[in-house]
């Protein structure tokens, strides 16, 4: 996962900056999809789509990780447990002998998680 050093990082420039004040979970969860949004334009109207090589996606990327890591320190959440936590939930979810013999079930148990019809 994304180690100490780079979390702390992060904390030291926010800090430089006095940025804190603006962070509140709101105004991160903003930014990621922000963010997240100018990562996606990296492959709008492409032929081809880029490649981590490209600077611009890696930078992007890197925007996008730097708000989700604000968020989960402003929450006060471990990055490594919600993730881990988040991936055995979804293990049940889609079992991986499942999704291999039968990729449309992740679609029918997708939409019947939300009591839709598929």
């Amino acid at each position: 996962m994304i180690s100490e050093s780079t979390i702390q990082a992060v904390r030291d420039f926010t800090a430089e900056r006095d940025w804190e004040r603006y962070h509140t979970p709101e105004n991160l969860a903003k930014s990621i999809m922000i963010e997240g949004a100018e990562l996606l334009e990296c492959y709008q109207w492409t032929p081809q789509s880029p490649t981590l090589d490209d600077e611009h996606v890696r930078e992007e990327l890197a925007d996008v990780l730097t708000y989700c890591i604000m968020m989960a320190d402003r929450l006060g959440v471990d990055m490594d447990e919600i993730i881990l936590a988040k991936l055995e939930k979804t293990k049940r979810k889609y079992p991986a002998k499942l999704m291999r013999e039968n990729p449309e079930a992740a679609q029918e148990r997708h939409w019947a998680a939300r009591g839709e019809m598929a």
